[in-house]
């Protein structure tokens, strides 16, 4: 019925049109009895609620947060670390009654992907894996949108959960040293072999902050060794496995392959198994984040909290007991049969 609005509903009720409105917004303020009324009654008129779009222009608030992250919508569902970060912060959020939007920041479309977090209505946003001087970031700032990252930032202003990536790397790195590994291939997300074909990286190639700083670790836990850096694409099991694929078939074949991602890790070890090479005796491969399908199978890795992670970001953004804006979180060196000796030549 066109004209219908929440005052009309309200006088064929016989109540005041704020009744009305905490029959949608505040219902435990209303008895039952009189609450199943006003919908009654909506819904004979025709009424469908409170315009969302004028309540949020009231009320300031767009009860979202907005989750930035520089690949396609479907990682967001496929990839065991942000399936877990998204579940710690999905708690969170549903505590406070917040709705989660995901952005996913095409790493071709720059343009496209920043006029969305202009337009977008949002509280807040967590940052999950966008590279460092991303216009998206710049436009959160001049909008004056919190935000919270899960790369460790150096500026005092900046908020941020993560873990001390360098040491992370620095544990696994001198483990692998011990071990006498001296020949290692670094697996890592990359955008530049998105075609399918494998490519060798500099460390300032690598693009992505938390990888950046992996090696960083490992390099200096193991500065005597050879790191060779392949990319075989983002951040996916077919990557990890061409990524390997590549490395093993080479004349200068490694003793260790590290993956900066368990699933790489795991892609590595499909690429072994075709080949008959047996982790932690034929090469060492290890990985990073201890996902659920690490320890089936047996993968030596950096355990770090993701869905405390996600909690964590969570907190800062909705919670405003939480004062602490600045959060470094424990990781732990994991060992399993995938490591071993570096075998003799």
């Amino acid at each position: 019925m066109a004209g219908v609005t929440l005052k009309t509903v309200a006088k064929a009720v016989g109540v005041s049109p704020s009744t009305v409105s905490n029959a949608y917004n505040k219902p435990d303020q209303l008895s039952t009895t009189l609450r199943e009324r006003i919908m009654a009654a909506a819904q004979e008129l025709g009424y469908a609620g409170p315009d969302a779009s004028a309540r949020a222009l009231r009320s300031g608030k767009a009860g979202a947060i907005g989750v930035l992250f520089t690949d396609k919508l479907a990682y967001a569902f496929s990839d065991p670390y942000a399936v877990g970060f998204l579940a710690g912060l999905a708690e969170v959020a549903e505590e406070f009654a917040t709705s989660l939007l995901l952005m996913p920041l095409s790493s071709t479309d720059i343009a496209g992907g920043s006029n969305a977090v202009q337009q977008a209505a949002i509280d807040g946003a967590a940052i999950f894996c966008v590279p460092g001087g991303h216009p998206a970031l710049e436009i959160l700032a001049n909008r004056g949108i919190p935000a919270v990252s899960t790369d460790r930032g150096d500026h005092p202003a900046l908020s941020w959960v993560a873990i001390d990536e360098v040491e992370a790397a620095a544990q696994l790195g001198e483990h692998l040293a011990r071990l006498g590994h001296r020949d290692v291939v670094v697996l890592v997300d990359n955008a530049q072999a998105a075609g399918g074909r494998p490519v060798e990286l500099t460390p300032d190639e690598v693009g992505y902050t938390d990888c950046e700083l992996r090696i960083r670790g490992l390099q200096k836990a193991m500065p005597d060794a050879r790191l060779r850096i392949v990319s075989g694409g983002h951040n996916a099991f077919a990557s990890g496995q061409r990524g390997a694929e590549y490395a093993l078939d080479s004349q200068d074949r490694p003793t260790a392959i590290v993956g900066l991602s368990d699933v790489q890790a795991l892609g590595a070890l499909e690429a072994m198994k075709v080949r008959g090479l047996t982790p932690g005796r034929d090469l060492t491969l290890a990985g990073f984040d201890d996902i659920p399908a690490a320890e089936t199978a047996g993968l030596t890795t950096v355990r770090q909290p993701i869905k405390d992670k996600g909690r964590a970001v969570g907190r800062i953004l909705l919670d405003p007991a939480v004062t602490e804006r600045q959060l470094l979180m424990p990781t732990r060196l994991i060992v399993r049969s995938s490591s071993g000796p570096a075998p003799k030549r």
